[in-house]
């Protein structure tokens, strides 16, 4: 039997595959108690605490050659490797409530890097009002660094992937394509500020905001933009089987982002197609959008439509296109 290699299908996809044979082994397909949502359909699991409450889990991992630009600090590789985590934590709507964090590193490192490391996500988790509260520590080939990171929420506030219905208006918060002008500034060698800079090598989590945005009953659905809006729009399509229309004049760009870029295209490019930004992409019940529109920095970007529709992006000359489903992923097909 031909073996088929994981570069040929890619992340997502392999996930998928993935995803199946958990759900063989246990998850709420399965009937197993206390799982709510298991592998696959969304930034967590969910697990039953038997009351009010449930648990939400998520884990990440970052690699030295792949994730850590040669520009970055210890200190915000830490930083990096908690806000990761605690950004799925924010996506589902809930509390954090601890980071475990497990690092392998070559056996010559030296130990004023590991404690900078250590610095830098705990500083990050405090700033989320969490703290560290155990993990790991081994030898390894190159520097590479794995989260857990856990979170609790009422059940009536939890968000999920799947709710948004046509008719929605879709938000972001913050802004759009920073961390990739960041990137492609590191890459080209192009001077860009140290604002643009830091939303790359130290993003934001957004668990306050998600929190806000939980408790006042008007999301239908949520996920983050690590991998990029236009992959993110995908995802949370699929789970809520709805369409976009997104509207490419309200899109957040940072103004020096927009004179950053070299024309119309790059912009579109990287406000899209480029990961990093940990921002969260919210649909609202539009007769609710008076209690979301000024507890955080929302931008209006669209709204849901029929999933018959498909994604577009519509154009100040009312012109639609389609956005293409790409963006950051850690597997990358390989087409041939």
């Amino acid at each position: 039997m031909k073996e088929t290699k994981v570069s040929s299908v890619g992340e997502r996809a392999l996930i998928s595959r993935l995803s199946e044979i958990f759900k063989a082994q246990g998850g709420k397909e399965s009937g197993q108690k206390g799982i709510l949502i298991g592998a696959g359909s969304d930034d967590c699991a969910v697990i039953d605490l038997n009351g009010e409450d449930c648990l939400v889990v998520t884990t990440d991992m970052l690699h030295r050659t792949t994730d850590f630009p040669v520009e970055m600090t210890p200190w915000q590789m830490g930083w990096m490797s908690a806000a990761v985590n605690l950004s799925d934590i924010a996506a589902m709507g809930a509390e954090p409530t601890g980071l475990l964090m497990a690092i392998g590193m070559p056996a010559d490192t030296d130990i004023v890097f590991v404690e900078e490391l250590a610095k830098g996500m705990q500083a990050c988790a405090e700033f989320c009002g969490t703290s560290i509260i155990g993990g790991d520590l081994d030898t390894h080939a190159e520097l590479t660094v794995t989260g857990t990171a856990l979170g609790r929420v009422r059940k009536s506030q939890l968000l999920l992937r799947r709710g948004a219905k046509p008719g929605d208006i879709v938000c972001i918060t913050g802004h759009t394509g920073s961390a990739g002008a960041a990137l492609e500034a590191l890459q080209s060698k192009k001077p860009v500020s140290e604002e643009v800079l830091k939303t790359l090598f130290e993003p934001i989590p957004r668990t306050k905001e998600a929190r806000i945005l939980a408790e006042s009953g008007a999301v239908t659905s949520m996920m983050d933009t690590s991998d990029g809006l236009a992959m993110s729009l995908y995802d949370l399509a699929r789970e809520s089987h709805v369409g976009f229309r997104i509207r490419e004049s309200t899109l957040p760009i940072l103004k020096e982002v927009r004179e950053f870029v070299s024309g119309y295209e790059e912009m579109l490019e990287l406000s899209l197609y480029t990961g990093g930004d940990f921002e969260l992409l919210i649909t609202i019940d539009p007769q609710q959008m008076k209690k979301v529109q000024n507890i955080c920095n929302l931008t209006v970007i669209g709204e849901c439509t029929k999933y018959e529709a498909g994604i577009v992006l519509e154009s100040p000359g009312c012109r639609l296109t389609t956005i293409e489903q790409r963006g950051y992923q850690q597997l990358k097909a390989e087409y041939r």
